[in-house]
């Protein structure tokens, strides 16, 4: 069949479904649109080419023409050239492409299969001898739309033809029309500042498990995807020279974020924005980590921009204690992974308000998107919830109202609430693991317990006698409570307990029985006693991948039988039968 291209000519289209199923994938990869817009920086004369008939200019290999034939009622043919609809065009059309400009490429020429782009900064340096498509070519402007977004000396845009589009999208009327729209402006997110957060319950819409219901909420979302569309800001082109400005904030939900940097007005202008929802296990990570995973969210999507860079980039968050983090000294797994990729980066965690940083947070929270589940869902029976939460949180109260009463932490206290700017260097260094929040003391983010045998007995007792902690060892009980806990000897406490546990002594495995070693009788005479033991771990050779030792005590005279390590009873009484039996008789 044929399709309209953009320009009113048509194009033969093929479907090559069944030979792309046993084609061998080309993986060599598309350029990202993101890392082509960042070599535009200082560009200010762009020529924009496209070659005519694309795919078409690579001749297919001798030999291989007649896969891509096809049938029509003229007769069969097949392609001299690459045509449209093979899985591998793109791929190898985008390497013929690179090759083909390798000396160009990045200094003064970005390509995207056959969309050329030239860019200059001085107009007498602007020069291509190209064979393209003039109807499709513009030459030394300073405006040009390249991939649907419209590039200037400013920064970039969304080309006008795609606001249109957007705006005159009629309401969707089934799953299928609202994946073609999400699709379409998902090419465009990088320009929405809160895209996620506005487009999740359409994408819940697109689940096999969600049943169709367009109602108010749906409707008045999208309307407001196309409206956030039509008042996309311009992204101006980053400049390594100076110094990245990254605000931040994560919600229960979602997390939101923008890259900026300073202007010649000395106001930040933003040169990309990101929002994503956190997903599965993400989704229940408490506060400190979703902030800390938002970082790392950030730094992978702008790694182009962010890494390595000379001047540390200025990350602004709402979490006061992210700007102590990279100071600890101990992490657990998941942090530890963390930091090895942080290490990667140049930059500087800087605590900022909530009411000081408003544009991250409308990019992680929305009213009608909110923390908690729509829903209230029973997870634990009453009786069983309340003997565990609430003794919790009474400790929590009774820590918060007695913690200051404890002589060991009162230095600490006074050091974080009254003096911390004025203390020694050595002081700072000793306490900059702790921090006092919400009239409570923490380390490293966990709360500590002040010296009270009693509530240190509570908590054990919570940790390892309820009906949720099901009398856990030493280790299981150690970890449940230092999530949220600490305090000196805490690891000693859990040892003490278990052992003193008297449910645990009398549920304890009792040690298999110990039986007296002895040596074994002599033989009377070869094959009246033998031994025999498997060997495993070999790589699979001929149907074997063990081999059955047998050994005569009397001579020590071996057998070494290949075999498998899975063999049954009744193929061992085989093998006996084959090597052992037959040559030697029955045992005595």
């Amino acid at each position: 069949m044929f399709v309209k291209k953009a320009d009113g000519s048509l194009r033969l289209v093929v479907d090559y479904q069944k030979l792309n199923k046993v084609t061998h994938k080309n993986v060599y990869p598309l350029p990202r649109q993101d890392d082509l817009m960042a070599k535009l920086q200082h560009a200010k004369i762009f020529t924009k080419l496209d070659l005519c008939w694309g795919y078409n200019n690579v001749q297919i290999k001798e030999g291989d023409k007649w896969k891509t034939a096809f049938r029509t009622k003229y007769g069969l043919f097949e392609y001299l050239v690459m045509p449209f609809g093979l899985t591998n065009t793109p791929a190898a059309f985008q390497h013929f492409m690179n090759d083909l400009f390798r000396d160009l490429i990045n200094v003064t020429v970005v390509i995207y299969l056959d969309n050329i782009l030239i860019f200059s900064e001085k107009p007498e340096d602007h020069l291509a001898h190209l064979f393209c498509k003039l109807s499709k070519c513009h030459f030394h402007v300073t405006t040009v739309d390249y991939l649907g977004i419209v590039i200037s000396p400013a920064g970039f845009s969304i080309d006008q033809k795609k606001i249109e589009a957007v705006t005159s999208w009629t309401t969707p009327r089934t799953v299928k029309q609202v994946q073609a729209f999400l699709g379409f402006v998902n090419y465009l997110c990088w320009f929405i500042p809160n895209f996620s957060s506005v487009a999740c319950p359409l994408h819940n819409l697109t689940r096999k498990e969600t049943p169709w219901l367009w109602g108010t909420l749906e409707e008045a979302l999208f309307q407001e995807l196309k409206s956030l569309v039509t008042k996309s800001p311009v992204l101006i082109h980053s400049n390594p020279n100076l110094p990245y400005y990254l605000e931040m904030d994560a919600s229960g939900v979602a997390m939101g974020a923008i890259l900026s940097q300073q202007g010649p007005d000395n106001h930040l202008h933003p040169i990309a924005y990101m929002s994503k929802l956190f997903l599965g296990a993400e989704a229940n990570y408490d506060t400190h980590n979703k902030e800390l995973l938002a970082i790392i969210k950030v730094l992978e999507e702008w790694q182009i921009f962010l890494e390595a860079t000379d001047k540390p980039v200025q990350v602004f968050t709402d979490h006061c204690n992210l700007e102590y983090w990279m100071q600890a000294r101990m992490f657990n797994c998941r942090h530890a992974q963390w930091q090895v990729f942080l290490s990667n980066f140049n930059f500087e965690i800087h605590y900022c308000p909530g009411k000081q940083s408003g544009k991250p947070d409308a990019l992680s929270r929305r009213l009608d998107y909110v923390d908690s589940p729509p829903e209230p869902e029973i997870m634990l029976q009453l009786e069983v919830f309340a003997n565990t939460s609430e003794e919790e949180v009474e400790i929590v109260t009774d820590i918060c109202s007695r913690l200051k009463e404890d002589p060991s932490l009162e230095p600490i206290i006074k050091f974080l609430t009254e003096d911390a700017n004025n203390a020694p260097l050595s002081i700072r260094k000793a306490y900059q693991d702790y921090n006092w929040e919400e009239d409570l003391l923490w380390y490293q983010g966990k709360l500590v317990v002040l010296d009270s045998e009693p509530i240190k007995e509570r908590l054990l007792r919570e940790f390892h006698d309820s009906p949720l902690a099901g009398h856990p060892g030493q280790q299981r009980m150690l970890k449940l409570i230092s999530r949220n806990y600490w305090w000196p000897g805490m690891k000693s406490s859990a040892k003490e307990w278990v052992e003193c546990c008297p449910t645990c002594q009398a549920n304890r495995q009792a040690h298999a029985p110990v039986i007296a070693l002895k040596p074994l009788e002599v033989p009377l005479f070869p094959f009246h006693t033998i031994s025999y033991d498997f060997i495993t771990g070999f790589p699979k050779s001929q149907g074997h991948n063990a081999i059955l030792v047998v050994i005569d005590s009397f001579s020590k005279f071996g057998h070494f039988i290949p075999t498998s390590k899975k063999v049954t009873a009744k193929g061992l009484a085989n093998l006996f039968i084959t090597h052992i039996w037959k040559l030697h008789g029955l045992l005595s």
